[in-house]
């Protein structure tokens, strides 16, 4: 089966269309991209503007005939923090439905956390012991912990990358008291998450996913993307720290000059150099593995299993939003806030 997968984030949208099969890998056979940063269209209500809505929507479109061109015979148009939060998301999807034909859905933090340890469970099987995974967005942050397929402890908080650039760094390069303050306030922040996770049990893998821990192992020494999924890659605390003594003196257009930073993800490197940094600390975590599946690898899976056996495609109760696939407005995971 032939399946496109539309992931609405925070800073980007992106399409991967795959051909999959239950009890098979995923194969990747294209990967578009659009930076749309809709998080920075949040007016100070907390509604997605107009604007920013009318970019969504043709990008939408846009991607849904590049996934009918490819020859999906689905597409799974989800989105995640920036929508999730928004005070005007049941009106966004359905005006996204309505001009585009697309059912967007958004998942909770939970479901995001959930899917994302699927995803890891898979690449690494059950010789892996308990996995702990980290994985940061633009928005938010997910820590997991398990020693089977669904984790035992899901967490999502409101620590993403993108969200503390623009609540805390928005000088170019950060003033070092301003990175020093938000290291302390990341410390109060992640200690009661942390000591939940750590509660289910000592991990015997820890492993982080998403862009921006592959971009911190990649700015640490890791062999780039070209080099393969499979080759083995880790970043460890020491290299962390070094790393963020380097690029908090840089400017963005510095950043951006780097191998493995992209000029859309250079912006906010600082910050999740620093949530990564922190999140490694509050567990004792000395080094992670990199895994090359996170949350659009997971749904991948989770849609196969539900055709196989007609589970739900998500946790949470899906609500009815008429004629699109919608779900209430999500409250944080534990150990989060607003």
């Amino acid at each position: 089966m032939r399946l496109g997968v539309l992931d609405v984030g925070s800073n980007t949208v992106h399409l991967l269309v795959v051909d999959a099969r239950r009890g098979g890998h995923p194969t990747p056979m294209s990967s578009t991209k659009e930076a749309l940063r809709l998080a920075e269209a949040i007016d100070d209500s907390g509604k997605l503007t107009r604007k920013g809505a009318d970019k969504l929507i043709a990008t939408v479109g846009d991607f849904a005939k590049i996934a009918g061109s490819s020859g999906c015979s689905e597409l799974l148009a989800f989105a995640t923090s920036a929508v999730r939060d928004a005070t005007n998301t049941e009106d966004v999807l359905a005006r996204v439905f309505n001009e585009t034909g697309v059912r967007l859905q958004v998942l909770s933090g939970r479901d995001e956390s959930r899917l994302t340890f699927l995803a890891v469970r898979r690449w690494y099987g059950w010789s892996a012991g308990r996995i702990i995974d980290l994985d940061i967005g633009g928005g938010s942050l997910e820590l997991s912990s398990g020693l089977d397929e669904e984790p035992e402890i899901a967490l999502s908080l409101p620590l993403g990358a993108g969200r503390l650039t623009r609540e805390w760094l928005s000088e170019d390069p950060p003033g070092r008291r301003r990175v020093g303050v938000l290291r302390d306030w990341l410390d109060n922040e992640l200690a009661g998450p942390a000591k939940e996770v750590l509660a289910a049990g000592a991990p015997d893998l820890t492993v982080a996913s998403s862009k921006t821990f592959r971009s911190l192992a990649r700015l640490t020494g890791a062999a780039p993307s070209g080099a393969g999924p499979r080759v083995k890659r880790t970043l460890t605390a020491s290299g962390l720290r070094q790393l963020i003594s380097f690029i908090s003196r840089m400017t963005t257009a510095d950043r951006a000059e780097l191998e493995g930073v992209s000029s859309e993800r250079a912006p906010q490197i600082v910050a999740g150099a620093l949530v990564a940094e922190a999140s490694m600390r509050a567990l004792s975590i000395e080094t992670v593995d990199i895994c090359p599946w996170a949350l659009r690898e997971g749904l991948i899976l989770r849609k196969l299993d539900a055709e196989a056996d007609g589970t739900a495609l998500v946790e949470t109760p899906v609500g009815d939003a008429g004629p699109r696939t919608a779900e209430p407005r999500a409250e944080q995971s534990k150990g989060g806030k607003r």
